[in-house]
C-alpha cells in the first residue's frame, strides 16, 4: 500500500542535470540539494553522459523525470521501455520515478511531444487501470505531473485539477505539482491558477517544478528558458505553504546559463517559504484584463465546436518546449 506523499523526504531544492553544467559539476561538486535527469536521455546510454551520472548519483539524491511513457495513449504499455526506465531506476537508486500526464504517441510513434488528453471518466478508468499496471511492473509508485497545455476538448467533462486529484485516488500514486505550468495553462484557457493549486490532494504531492516561459501576448508556451516571473513565485507560496513544503526543482532547458545562475534561481524558492509573507489565503495571482477578453473571446467563439479545438490561433514560431531539449545522447 503506497502511503500518502509516497513516504518520500523533502528532499529540498534541487535543479536539472544538464550537459552543459557537467564539467562544472565534476568539478565543483556544488552545494545543491539534489539533482533530476530525464529519463530518457539516459536509459539508452553509456559513455560519458552515464558516467557523469554515476558520478552525481553517488554525491547527490537522484530523481528521474521522463517524456515518452505516454501513460495517457491508446497504445499498449511499452514493457521495453519500462523494463529500461526500471533498471537505471534501480541502477543509480532514484527517490522517484515521474512523468507526465499525456500522451505522446500512437501506433508505436512518438511524437515527442506531450500531448493533451480528455478529461472525461472514460479516459480516467483508462489511464489509472494503466498507472496501476506501470505500478506493479516498476515495482515502486509513480509520480505524475499536469503538464502545460494549449488545447481542450469538447469531450472533457471535468477541470483538471479533479480528473488529477481522481486519479491519484483511484490509481494510488504521487503527484509532481508543476506551478509554471498550473500558471501557463490558467492563462491559455482562462481559469483560477490559484484554484487549481488549492483543489489538488496536497498529501499525494511529492515535487514541484518552477520554470520560465514564453509569453506570446494572446497565450503562453512553456519553453523553460528563463526566470521564473513573480506570479508564479506567489503560486509556488501558495503551493508551498497548502503542502507543507516538497523538494522543488527548476527547470532551465533553453538558453541555459551558467550553473551559478541556474542554481541561484532555485535559491529564490527559500524566501517564498518564509512565514512573515503574507498568508497563502491573501494571494491572488492576477490575469491581465487583456488577457481575460482574449480568453473570453476565444471561449464564446468556441462553444459550439466539436473534437479538440486550439484555445488560441497559431503557435506561429513559437515551439513545444520539448522542441528545446537537445538530445544529450546518440
Amino acid at each position: 500500500m503506497i502511503s500518502a506523499r509516497l513516504g518520500h523526504a523533502n528532499l529540498g531544492l534541487g535543479v536539472g542535470l544538464r550537459t552543459v553544467h557537467f564539467n562544472y559539476i565534476l568539478q565543483n561538486q556544488p552545494a545543491v540539494d539534489w539533482f533530476e535527469v530525464i529519463s530518457e536521455n539516459f536509459m539508452d546510454s553509456g559513455g560519458r553522459p552515464r558516467y557523469v551520472l554515476d558520478q552525481v548519483a553517488e554525491q547527490y539524491p537522484v530523481v528521474m523525470h521522463g517524456v515518452s511513457m505516454s501513460i495517457g495513449s491508446t497504445d499498449p504499455l511499452n514493457f521495453d521501455y519500462l523494463g529500461k526506465l526500471k533498471r537505471l531506476a534501480d541502477s543509480v537508486k532514484a527517490r522517484w520515478v515521474s512523468d507526465h500526464l499525456c500522451w505522446t504517441g500512437v501506433a508505436a510513434l512518438n511524437t515527442h511531444d506531450l500531448l493533451p488528453i480528455p478529461l472525461n471518466e472514460e479516459t480516467l478508468a483508462h489511464v489509472a487501470g494503466r498507472v496501476r499496471t506501470v505500478q506493479e511492473y516498476l515495482e515502486r509508485p509513480l509520480v505524475l505531473e499536469n503538464p502545460s497545455s494549449y488545447v481542450t476538448f469538447a469531450d472533457s467533462t471535468m477541470s483538471e485539477w479533479e480528473f488529477l486529484s481522481r486519479l491519484a485516488d483511484e490509481a494510488n500514486c504521487g503527484l509532481l505539482l508543476d506551478v509554471n505550468n498550473v500558471y501557463v495553462s490558467s492563462v491559455n484557457h482562462d481559469f483560477d491558477p490559484a484554484e487549481y493549486i488549492r483543489s489538488v490532494p496536497h498529501e499525494r504531492v511529492v515535487q514541484f517544478h518552477i520554470a520560465g516561459h514564453t509569453h506570446c501576448k494572446t497565450h503562453i508556451i512553456d519553453t523553460h528558458d528563463d526566470h521564473v516571473i513573480d506570479p508564479v513565485w506567489a503560486l509556488y507560496r501558495l503551493a508551498h505553504e497548502l503542502t507543507g513544503g516538497v523538494s522543488t526543482l527548476l527547470e532551465w532547458d533553453a538558453r541555459i546559463p551558467e550553473f551559478p545562475v541556474v542554481h541561484a534561481e532555485v535559491l529564490k524558492a527559500r524566501r517564498y517559504m518564509d512565514a512573515e509573507l503574507a498568508p497563502a489565503e491573501d494571494i491572488a495571482v492576477v490575469v491581465p484584463a487583456t488577457q481575460r477578453r482574449e480568453s473570453q473571446k476565444r471561449g464564446r467563439d468556441l462553444e459550439n465546436a466539436k473534437g479538440p479545438v486550439p484555445v488560441f490561433g497559431t503557435r506561429a514560431s513559437v515551439p513545444h518546449p520539448l522542441s528545446f531539449i537537445v538530445p544529450e545522447v546518440a
